[in-house]
């Protein structure tokens, strides 16, 4: 078995833009993953090269590493445009790149690390084995995996693997969905996901007969395995990872700040892991993953199937739930808890019909809320609250910085003055002082000037912990000059701080270690002459080309899922084998229709487009 033990632990956030990304490290992300100008899983998420170089200078300051997402399909005139972009995204100090198309590894790549997405669909041991032999330094796990699964793929690997933890979910296998390019020509493999998963279906069995009628029968609640840290390092996740590259600042400071308490929680009662980055960060309000956008949550399957994945009356945030009405008079309404109601707060609620609806809060008098609309609110009707203002003023009249703890040093020795710096990281500047010293009229007084100017690092990303002054004699400096040799000596830490944590050098070296499999359908993704000789070269014998590249393929599996409509029926064909007679299922709404298929030995539903 791997040693699991001596491990940096990962926390790893999202960032649409900069903002995002500066709000990520401030709020305690050991790495962030960033698009760049193009070919990224989120086509609306992309940057500039120098604001991604602004951000990457920043996050070394703290050893915070910054990824950057080149993770869809390329095709075959587009190579030469992403391979120049992996280029220029190396000479601006990048620490890896996040990629989806193998055949990117068949160009001439500067030697930066590679990460293989969840896109590459990786799901099993196998898989991950080759990604790791051929050069990734990194794998994104699936996230229908489980605990156990990711055990043993820990078992017969040593490669960095990475794990989803919070956010929305995909209801397919990352990579493997291709309903949206089927349906709207807008592939989730090139960053076009148009999400037909969140809309609205009805299911009818094979005679017809109505199984669920207008239901968001494909849409799942958002992932939080907020409990389920601990026990996903134990089992060989160094990286955790937060889905949201689409996200504002808000949510990446306040889920961000969240997994920072967790993590660091268990990592101060086990010293066998260590964190990834320097410095802390004091949050100052308290996060609260249920004030953020949620489809309320699940931990999906991280301990094998379990009910209630799903969220089919709506795809939209629902929020937290605050109580029922206990009185409704005319213009207001009370509850039956002491939740505290503000002014501006968004209040939602289901109508008799199973409609997500809401109103927002005008006013709020004792225990009587006066909302803008009264309109489908009864009493007992359950209430979540999907905005709440009080918390959203607290996020963004945020204060939070990211600091590195220091020991300053103020001394005398032969005739010259040297000041130094020493952090936690252990990295020391020490710079001779130009001063102009005085005999002191009062030493005491100015001992302590000494102290308050060189320990002034309040606009910096430093904190004094220790400043120790060592003098030959009492003398007295003008604060002027004090201040100018401590600036000076910020500086220069900084810079060096920036060098230490420069991107380490990775050359890839191709080999010809040989894929899990001889023959690839249209689900490996191959839509470049590149890919398909990276795949020849490991072995592989016969290659289709991918859907993108081909949509006429026939009978073909748009979506291949661990979300089974019958058991969220309760009708699991392996404990209900008389639901076979109700067989083939059709989804459908007004626009398209689907036949069902279920894959019971491997417990997946399949979509395919019906004819």
């Amino acid at each position: 078995m791997n040693d699991t033990s001596n491990r940096t632990i990962e926390l790893l956030s999202p960032a649409k833009d900069i903002n995002c990304g500066m709000a990520a490290i401030n709020h305690g992300a050991d790495a962030v993953y960033i698009g760049g100008p193009g070919f990224g899983a989120r086509k609306n998420a992309g940057n500039t090269l120098a604001d991604i170089e602004t951000l990457i200078k920043y996050a070394h300051l703290f050893g915070v590493k910054i990824y950057v997402t080149l993770n869809t399909l390329l095709f075959e005139h587009e190579l030469d445009a992403a391979n120049k972009l992996i280029h220029d995204v190396y000479n601006i100090g990048a620490d890896a790149i996040i990629i989806q198309d193998m055949g990117l590894l068949e160009t001439n790549l500067p030697p930066i690390p590679i990460h293989a997405s969840t896109q590459t669909d990786n799901r099993t041991a196998d898989k991950v084995k080759f990604l790791e032999n051929v050069g990734f330094e990194q794998v994104v796990l699936a996230r229908e995996l489980s605990l156990e699964q990711i055990k043993d793929i820990r078992e017969v690997t040593t490669v960095p693997l990475e794990y989803f933890i919070h956010g929305a979910l995909c209801v397919c296998y990352s990579g493997q969905c291709y309903m949206s390019a089927a349906i709207n020509n807008r592939s989730a493999n090139r960053g076009e996901c148009a999400q037909p998963c969140r809309l609205k279906y009805s299911l009818k069995d094979k005679n017809g007969a109505s199984i669920y009628k207008d239901k968001h029968l494909l849409s799942l609640k958002d992932l939080n395995l907020t409990s389920h840290i601990e026990a996903l390092i134990d089992a060989g996740i160094s990286s955790f990872k937060i889905e949201g590259r689409l996200k504002d600042v808000d949510y990446v400071a306040n889920v961000t700040a969240h997994y920072r308490q967790v993590i660091d929680k268990i990592l101060s009662r086990k010293p066998e892991y260590t964190r990834a980055s320097s410095g802390y960060s004091k949050a100052s309000f308290e996060p609260n993953t249920n004030k953020s956008f949620n489809r309320s949550f699940t931990s999906y399957f991280v301990n094998g199937r379990e009910k209630g994945i799903w969220s089919i009356d709506s795809p939209k945030s629902i929020g937290e739930k605050i109580g029922t009405v206990k009185r409704i008079a005319k213009d207001h309404f009370t509850l039956n808890s002491s939740v505290k109601i503000s002014n501006g707060d968004g209040l939602s609620f289901f109508t008799k019909h199973k409609e997500l609806s809401g109103t927002k809060v005008n006013k709020v008098e004792g225990d009587k809320i006066y909302p803008t609309n009264l309109k489908g609110i009864h009493q007992g009707l359950t209430l979540y609250r999907n905005y709440d203002k009080a918390f959203s003023d607290a996020v963004n009249k945020n204060s939070t910085s990211r600091k590195i703890a220091v020991d300053i040093d103020f001394t005398e020795r032969e005739n010259e003055f040297v000041l130094s710096i020493v952090d936690t990281d252990q990295l020391k500047t020490s710079i001779t002082c130009s001063l102009s010293p005085s005999s002191a009229n009062n030493p005491e007084r100015a001992l302590a000037q000494i102290q308050t100017q060189i320990s002034k690092l309040g606009s910096t990303i430093f904190h004094p912990e220790n400043v120790n002054i060592s003098l030959s004699n009492d003398w007295f400096f003008q604060a002027k000059e004090l201040n100018n040799a401590r600036r000076l000596l910020i500086e220069q830490h900084e810079l060096k701080r920036q060098n230490h944590f420069k991107s380490e050098k990775s050359y890839f070296e191709p080999n010809s270690f040989p894929f899990p499999k001889d023959e690839l359908n249209f689900t490996a993704n191959i839509v470049n002459k590149k890919a398909q000789q990276f795949y020849e070269r490991h072995g592989v014998k016969k290659s289709d080309w991918g859907f993108e590249k081909d949509a006429t393929i026939k009978n073909a599996e748009l979506m291949r899922t661990k979300h089974c409509l019958l058991y969220m029926n309760n009708q699991c064909l392996k404990d209900y084998p008389e639901a076979r007679k109700l067989l083939p299922l059709t989804l459908y709404n007004k626009k398209d229709s689907y036949q069902l298929e279920f894959d019971c030995k491997n417990c997946e539903m399949i979509v395919k487009k019906a004819h």
